[in-house]
């Protein structure tokens, strides 16, 4: 029960979309916003809505690259990381205590 307790306490990665934004950023460390955009099938609004929550809670940075032309690009930040690794971990030990 308490991982339970734990697992709703996290706000941030409570939203499946966070989540998702989350688990891909994971492996891959820096992705385009555009990327997201289309890999997700959001629009540039609620993507950029759930990436400054993420952003205010310190779990990823976002900013611009300069290439052909501006790009914003999205990082998972070390905080990050380990909050995904922890809530994930969490869920896996609720799920195998069925």
């Amino acid at each position: 029960m308490e991982a339970l307790r734990e697992l709703s306490r996290n706000h941030v990665l409570g939203s499946p979309t966070r989540l998702a934004v989350m688990l891909y950023l994971l492996p891959r460390g820096r992705v385009l916003f555009k990327e997201l955009m289309e890999v997700l099938e959001l629009t540039p609004g609620n993507l950029d809505s759930h990436l400054k929550t993420l952003e205010k809670a310190g779990y990823v940075r976002i900013y611009k690259v300069f290439a052909d032309r501006p790009r914003t690009a999205v990082e998972v930040t070390k905080k990050g990381a380990e909050e995904t690794t922890d809530y994930l971990k969490t869920l896996k030990k609720i799920i195998s205590g069925f």
